[in-house]
């Protein structure tokens, strides 16, 4: 029986974590659970359904309440918050020494060596589809076997078109993903790419492989994860229906695998994997998150924090679709790494990306 701490219980990754407890009472047990305060009808719903089951449960609202709970006693921290917010409960989780299955992205690229100096080897169990591919791919061979890593991205919604005509696109056009079903934020950030461009910064960071060894392939049906190859010229694939089911039920359990945590690829009909070459000029938020994550430093944090004002101008009508990369691309720009990392340079280069990225937007820059 693990002892779990699911943050971010009403959003996607948060509801998908409680649909595996459900079915696996006999696993996992929740000790506590937070959310944003987006969905507080939710909130109260899964409350008092889970302290029906589990008396002692601890829960709270907030990114207060998310620091406080990840630092609880328990086996395992899952950290399904979106966005910036959830940095201070990944710290917190490391530092209290629990195992960190971690779905909030955005902390690991703000937080980069930092996050890394907390963890303990083994600490952070990563939850994005792609990155829990390549952990089980990586069980395969040594590290010194191997060559790169091939990240796949579904292509979005916006596939094969060019820049031009990616300029009319609307927020609902963004918001319709062919293969998956996630939140607002990360589905418009898969139709720009900048999602993946986070991933690439992400596996260099979680797998210490080199950004010249990290390549993105297009995959549009979603069905191969991301891949391995090693220096014989073997390649190892990850391949699932599009589901998140089954990271989750890693990070949960990691090491070890939930049985039926998801349906497998059906093998007794035809089955067609098509794979393509990112095109950099309609989608170039990947070379950005690349150059940003080579800079290393804050670069990072503020390519997210750009990026999360202009996706929320953007769902406002404030900004065209192209102008997220370019706003984030001018935003970088105008930004000085310091030659000292801290918690609080990180969290003032996150304030100021913001500030610089609103500017720019309502062209006061």
């Amino acid at each position: 029986m693990r002892d779990v701490v699911i943050l971010g219980s009403t959003g996607s990754i948060g509801t998908q974590a409680l649909d595996l407890v459900r079915a696996n009472p006999d696993r996992f047990r929740v000790v506590a659970l937070t959310a944003g305060g987006s969905q507080p009808e939710l909130f109260e719903q899964q409350v008092a359904e889970l302290t029906a089951t589990y008396p002692d449960l601890w829960s709270g609202l907030g990114e207060d309440a998310s620091v406080e709970a990840a630092a609880r006693p328990c086996d395992v921290v899952l950290n399904g918050i979106t966005g910036a917010v959830g940095l201070r409960p990944t710290l917190a989780a490391l530092d209290a020494g629990n195992t960190l299955a971690l779905a909030n992205k955005e902390s690991l690229i703000m937080g980069g060596p930092l996050v890394l100096e907390r963890a303990k080897p083994g600490q952070i169990v990563p939850v994005d589809s792609e990155h829990s591919a390549l952990a089980q791919c990586l069980r395969g061979g040594s590290p010194e076997e191997v060559r790169r890593l091939v990240l796949t991205a579904s292509g979005g919604p916006f596939r094969g078109r060019t820049r031009a005509e990616l300029a009319g696109v609307t927020p609902d056009q963004a918001l319709a993903h062919p293969t998956w079903d996630m939140g607002p934020v990360i589905t418009i950030n898969s139709a720009t790419l900048v999602n993946k461009g986070m991933e690439v910064i992400e596996a260099h960071l979680l797998f210490g492989i080199p950004f010249d060894r990290i390549e993105v392939v297009v995959h549009p049906t979603s069905v191969v994860h991301s891949m391995v190859e090693f220096v014989d010229g073997s390649t190892l694939v990850q391949a699932s229906p599009p589901t998140m089911l089954i990271p989750i039920a890693l990070g949960l359990a990691w090491p070890d695998r939930v049985p039926d945590a998801a349906p497998p690829v059906n093998w007794t009909r035809p089955e067609t994997w098509e794979f393509f070459p990112l095109d950099d000029d309609a989608f170039p938020a990947v070379a950005l998150a690349r150059a940003a994550g080579e800079r290393g430093g804050t670069a990072p944090a503020v390519y997210n924090a750009a990026n999360e004002e202009c996706v929320e101008a953007f769902r406002t009508g404030r900004l065209a679709f192209t102008g997220i990369v370019d706003v984030v691309q001018e935003v970088l720009s105008r930004h000085d790494v310091p030659s000292e990392v801290t918690i609080e340079g990180i969290l003032d280069a996150d304030a100021w990306a913001r500030e610089t990225a609103r500017l720019l937007i309502e062209g006061s820059l």
